[in-house]
C-alpha cells in the first residue's frame, strides 16, 4: 500500500507532519478530515515522516518518557480509552518533543495503527525496548501493568545515571580547572618571570631553563596543541565508528584497570535488569536477546549476546554461551542456570541486575574517593615543581647581591 507524507493542522492550531498508508490521496484527506484536521501539504512517499513540527530539531528530554508512561498507566489503569488518555497526555506533555511525538501517535492509532506500530515511527523516542513491550503488553492486554514496569524500569535506570553523574561531577571540574590554571601558568605567568631574569642577567637553573621552554612554546604553538588534541578525538572517533574499530575500542575499555571493571559491571546490571523485564513482560527469549544485544552499547557483550542466540537456535542452554564467553562472572552464569532449572529466570535476573547496580554505586564511590586526592596531589606536585623553578633563580640573585 502507498504511503503518504502530510502537514495538517489540528482544532488547537497546532502543525502536525506524518505518515499515512492508503490507496490514494482522497482516502488520506478523508481520514483526516475524521480526525478533525486540515492538510495543508501532501504528497507520496517512501520514508515516515518525523514526528511532529520541529522534533528533528527539538533535544528530547529522557525524562519526559518516564512521565509518558507513569500518566499513561494510570489513566489506562482507571478505564480511560487509549486515544482518549493520547488526547490528553499530547496536551499536557510540558516536553515540545515528546509532547508533538504523542500527538503523531495519536493520529496514527486513529487512521488504524496498532499503539506499537505508531511508536515504532519514533526510534528517537520510544527505541526498540519500549516498543516490544507494548507489543507484548497488546497482545496479552496488560498494557497497564507493562506501561507501570516501563515507568519503574526507565527510572531506576535515570537514578542510577544519576548518582554516576554526581559522583563523578566533583573529579571532572577539579581535573578541568586544573589544566586550565596550568595553561595560564605555561601561557601568561611564566613568560613574565622570564622577561625579569633575563633583564637581570641571572643564569637559571636547568629545571627552570626547561619550564621557560615549555611556556615558550605553549604561549607561540598552544594552537599546535588543540588542533593535535582535536585531531585524536576526531580519529579515535571516526575510528569507533566502524564495526571493527567500535569492537576494538569496546575491548580496551573492559581491560582498562578499574574503569574497564566498572564498565562492564554497569553493562552486566543493564543486561539483566532490560533481560528480565522483557522476559517478564512476555516478550521470547531470542528476541528478548536481540534487543538486550542492542541496547547495551558494547560491541564485545553485543558479540558475545550474538552468540549466544545463535547456541540456543542450536539447542545448548542460556547459561553455557554466556559462561564460555569468559565476560560474564560465575556468579552470573550460575543463577542464570539455577533461574533456567527452576523456571524462574525472570526473577533471578532482576536479582541480578540489582546486585551489580550496588556495585557500580560502591565502585564509582570508591573511584572518587581515590581519584579526588589523586587529584591533589597531581596539583600540589605540578605546583611545588614550579615554584621551585622560580625561586630557584630568585635565590640566586639575592646570593650575588650579599
Amino acid at each position: 500500500m502507498p504511503l503518504f507524507a502530510y502537514t495538517a493542522i489540528d482544532p488547537s492550531g497546532r502543525t502536525v507532519r506524518s505518515t499515512m498508508d492508503a490507496d490514494n490521496e482522497q482516502l488520506v484527506l478523508a481520514k483526516l478530515r475524521d480526525q478533525s484536521l486540515h492538510c495543508t501539504e501532501i504528497k507520496r512517499t517512501n520514508k515516515a515522516a518525523k514526528t511532529g513540527a520541529t522534533f528533528g530539531r527539538k533535544k528530547l528530554k529522557p525524562k519526559s518518557v518516564v512521565v509518558f508512561s507513569r500518566q499513561f498507566a494510570t489513566m489506562i489503569d482507571a478505564g480511560i480509552p487509549i486515544l482518549r488518555c493520547l488526547d490528553i497526555l499530547g496536551t499536557q506533555m510540558k516536553d515540545p518533543a515528546m509532547r508533538e511525538a504523542v500527538v503523531a501517535v495519536t493520529q496514527d492509532v486513529k487512521s488504524g495503527m496498532t499503539l506499537n506500530e505508531a511508536m515504532m515511527k519514533h526510534p528517537h523516542v520510544f527505541n526498540k525496548l519500549y516498543v516490544n513491550m507494548i507489543r507484548a503488553a497488546e497482545i496479552g492486554g496488560i498494557l497497564d501493568k507493562i506501561l507501570d514496569r516501563l515507568a519503574g524500569f526507565l527510572e531506576y535506570e535515570a537514578e542510577i545515571k544519576g548518582k554516576i553523574k554526581g559522583a563523578m561531577m566533583y573529579p571532572i571540574l577539579v581535573l578541568i580547572f586544573s589544566q586550565l590554571m596550568l595553561f595560564v601558568l605555561f601561557s601568561f605567568v611564566l613568560p613574565k618571570f622570564k622577561e625579569i631574569f633575563n633583564g637581570m642577567d641571572v643564569e637559571m637553573p636547568p629545571v627552570t631553563a626547561a619550564l621557560f621552554k615549555i611556556g615558550d612554546f605553549m604561549q607561540g604553538h598552544w594552537w599546535m596543541i588543540l588542533l593535535f588534541l582535536g585531531g585524536v578525538i576526531f580519529g579515535i572517533k571516526s575510528w569507533g565508528k566502524t564495526p571493527k574499530g567500535r569492537y576494538q575500542l569496546d575491548y580496551l575499555k573492559l581491560k582498562i584497570p578499574i574503569v574497564g571493571e566498572l564498565s562492564l559491571k554497569m553493562s552486566i546490571a543493564r543486561f539483566s535488569r532490560t533481560f528480565g523485564t522483557l522476559i517478564n513482560s512476555g516478550v521470547p527469549m531470542l528476541r528478548s536477546l536481540e534487543i538486550v544485544g542492542e541496547t547495551l552499547g558494547n560491541a564485545v557483550l553485543t558479540n558475545a549476546i550474538e552468540q549466544t542466540r545463535t547456541s540456543i537456535r542450536e539447542g545448548q542452554k542460556l547459561s553455557q554461551p554466556f559462561f564460555q564467553s569468559g565476560l560474564f562472572p560465575n556468579m552470573v552464569t550460575t543463577m542464570i542456570d539455577i533461574g533456567e532449572e527452576s523456571g524462574r529466570l525472570s526473577e533471578m535476573l532482576v536479582k541480578i541486575g540489582d546486585f551489580y547496580d550496588q556495585e557500580v554505586e560502591a565502585t564509582v564511590k570508591g573511584l572518587t574517593s581515590m581519584i579526588e586526592p589523586l587529584l591533589i596531589i597531581f596539583l600540589g606536585v605540578v605546583v611545588g615543581f614550579i615554584a621551585i623553578s622560580i625561586m630557584t633563580p630568585i635565590f640566586k640573585l639575592v646570593n650575588s647581591v650579599k
